[in-house]
C-alpha cells in the first residue's frame, strides 16, 4: 500500500529515541515523528509525551527515499488564543507606545542586578555587555599570540 502524503492513519510506538519516536504504520511499514512533531508544545524528553506500544495517530508529511516523516502535533486541534471582550462599540484604549530603551548601560550594573527580575531586552543587553567584553579580551589574547602586538626594539 502507497502511502499518501496528508492522510492520517493510526500507528503504535515501537521505539522512542532522543530525537523522536518510531510508529509501526499498516502494511509493515515505519514512520519517524520528530520531536519537534510530537506535540504542539516544547518537547525536551519524548518519554513525557509517549510510551512504547503505544496507539497513536499520526498525519503523513512526506515519504522521500523509502523515509516516511509523520506529525502527531498536526493530527490535535490547534489551540485558540481566548476570545477578546466585547467593547459594545466603544473605542478600546491602548497604552501610549514607550520610547525606545538605551543600550548604554554600563556593564558593572548589568552584571549587579538580578535575573529573576529582568524583562527579555534587560537580558539581551547584560548578554550584550558581557559578550563584547570577552571578545574584547580574547582579540588581545589572540593578537598577543600572534605577534599583532607592539614589537620590540
Amino acid at each position: 500500500m502507497e502511502l499518501q502524503v496528508g492522510s492520517i492513519l493510526e500507528g503504535k510506538v515501537t521505539t522512542i529515541t532522543k530525537f523522536g519516536a518510531f510508529v509501526a504504520l499498516e502494511g509493515g511499514k515505519s514512520g519517524l515523528v520528530h520531536i519537534s512533531e510530537i506535540a504542539n508544545t516544547f518537547v525536551n524528553d519524548v518519554h513525557d509525551f509517549l510510551q512504547e506500544g503505544q496507539t497513536v495517530k499520526v498525519l503523513v508529511l512526506s515519504t522521500e527515499n523509502g523515509k516516511i516523516n509523520l506529525s502527531i502535533k498536526k493530527t490535535q486541534p490547534q489551540e485558540r488564543p481566548a476570545p477578546r471582550p466585547a467593547t459594545g462599540g466603544r473605542p478600546v484604549s491602548r497604552p501610549a507606545p514607550q520610547q525606545p530603551r538605551s543600550f548604554s548601560r554600563p556593564p558593572q550594573q548589568a552584571a549587579q542586578a538580578p535575573s529573576g527580575d529582568q524583562s527579555f531586552e534587560d537580558k539581551l543587553k547584560q548578554f550584550l555587555s558581557s559578550s563584547e567584553g570577552k571578545m574584547a579580551d580574547l582579540n588581545r589574547s589572540i593578537d598577543g599570540k600572534r605577534g599583532g602586538g607592539r614589537r620590540r626594539r
